[in-house]
């Protein structure tokens, strides 16, 4: 019974080898263990204009009324009702509905700023300070009403979790820069002392590999001891042991790979290999000591605190000099149904210099060009007030028909603001950006087709893009 058993398995595995070795999957695997770039295999349409991504995900959804839609008419229309011409009987969320919606006018001075005189909160005075190299999105919309399908839906292409993540992707499709750090890195953070906060949950779907296989995942980084989880050897345990512990394993999975022919094998030799390296590069990566003073001071004071989104940033910047391909930094608390004026300054101040910095840092380093920076939120913010309504005291609820995003380097045009929303940023009126849109433009602007980066999985050739149509946001790109 158990040669049947044994033999049935083997038959099971082999079936799944040929199955992902015809399909496009070996190629990849073996030219990550041979140490070449994954992307041979892959169709390039154009000359990529980004070799990497530094993701800033601003979980929660910040207001996009208080930040980067100015709508300067609705101080004369407050707390008049939201006309239906303009609501049309759209969803609203459960915490909202049939509840009075009226016009809660933003309390903050915007100011024009760059050659172009692009509209900017006075929240994000270092933002505007580099105006010039930043493209505002102003007609980004969704599907997602909620913010876990929301986040879900930006991260990989789907509201239904179990799909590959966006830097799975990439990973899977263009491979390695570096052969010491993952092609993925996630940094979160949560900082800032004042008011209270809804800080919504992460969760590693949002960072997974999907049906992709598993070395294609991110890496998040811990913000407390290790930077990855037992990144140091146990007590008694030196390289050398460690260096003859890994070759002893690699005998034995490669002759389990030849019995059974899993290609999962080759990716835990991978990730075995890798982790070995990471145990020199992380740290050195990681340990911002060399960093000069004048740098740490262009980042803001929070650098100093360990976990913060400023000193992140700079950790990205590191690790976009290492090359690694995809960065994605989650800030949290931005989820403001009341009391926003109390909780949305301090969320600004921790990003605000770090993000600006980090644009500096990159152009004086002269990695803007080809590293794209990308801010955004799951979704937008009503116009309508949720809880207290004063003109400077009042809360929005949940709106997936527009927000704002931005993007910068990586080719994209600055001192730019695109797409254009109604006298309420309720509707879209022109160049409407879906965030479909916004995956196919990354991946082109890296120069890939998004159409043609498939995976086989459940009878469909999946897509970071999906099944409807997504196009290129031609006119963010220089």
């Amino acid at each position: 019974m158990g040669d049947v058993l044994d033999d049935h398995e083997r038959l099971l595995n082999r079936r799944r080898f040929l199955w992902n070795t015809g399909m496009g999957l070996g190629v990849p695997v073996l030219g990550s263990l041979l140490g070449r770039p994954l992307g041979a295999a892959l169709p390039i349409t154009s000359a990529p204009r980004a070799k990497r991504v530094i993701f800033l995900f601003m979980a929660g959804a910040p207001s996009q009324l208080d930040t980067f839609d100015y709508k300067p008419q609705l101080a004369k229309r407050f707390r008049e009702p939201l006309p239906p011409s303009v609501s049309m009987g759209q969803r609203v969320t459960a915490m909202t509905r049939g509840k009075a919606q009226r016009v809660a006018p933003s309390m903050y001075r915007f100011e024009q700023r760059g050659e172009n005189g692009v509209w900017w909160s006075e929240l994000f005075p270092h933002l505007a300070s580099v105006a010039d190299d930043i493209c505002v999105i102003r007609s980004m919309h969704t599907n997602a009403i909620n913010h876990d399908p929301g986040k879900t839906f930006w991260c990989t292409g789907s509201e239904i979790p179990g799909k590959a993540s966006m830097g799975a992707w990439l990973s899977y499709g263009l491979g390695s820069l570096n052969r010491d750090l993952p092609d993925f890195v996630v940094l979160t953070s949560a900082f800032w002392t004042g008011g209270t906060r809804n800080v919504q949950g992460l969760y590693s779907r949002m960072w997974g590999s999907g049906f992709l296989p598993s070395r294609h995942q991110g890496v998040a980084f811990q913000s407390s001891g290790d930077p990855v989880l037992f990144l140091s050897n146990p007590e008694g345990i030196d390289r050398g042991v460690r260096r003859r512990m890994l070759d002893a394993l690699a005998t034995l999975n490669g002759k389990h790979h030849t019995e059974i022919g899993d290609p999962e094998i080759h990716t835990t030799i991978a990730q075995q290999e890798m982790a070995y390296r990471m145990q020199m590069s992380v740290p050195e990566a990681t340990d911002l000591s060399d960093e000069p003073a004048s740098i740490r001071a262009l980042y803001g004071p929070e650098v100093e605190k360990i976990g913060s989104f400023a000193r992140n940033c700079l950790l990205a910047r590191r690790l976009i000099e290492r090359d690694v391909r995809f960065v994605q930094l989650f800030h949290r608390g931005w989820d403001h149904h009341s009391i926003l004026p109390k909780q949305l300054p301090g969320q600004c101040y921790d990003v605000d210099q770090p993000a600006a910095a980090l644009i500096v840092d990159l152009k004086r380093r002269g990695l803007l060009d080809d590293t794209l920076i990308v801010f955004s939120g799951e979704f937008g913010r009503t116009v309508y007030g949720q809880g207290m309504l004063e003109r400077d005291n009042y809360g929005r609820d949940h709106h997936p028909r527009c927000f704002s995003a931005w993007v910068a380097g990586g080719g994209t045009k600055g001192g730019i603001a695109y797409g254009e929303t109604d006298d309420f940023s309720y509707n879209i009126v022109r160049d409407p950006v879906h965030v479909r849109d916004m995956h196919a433009t990354i991946l082109h602007i890296l120069g890939v087709d998004h159409e043609r980066l498939v995976f086989p999985f459940q009878g469909l050739d999946q897509r970071l893009t999906g099944v409807e149509p997504a196009r290129v946001v031609q006119g963010i790109l220089a």
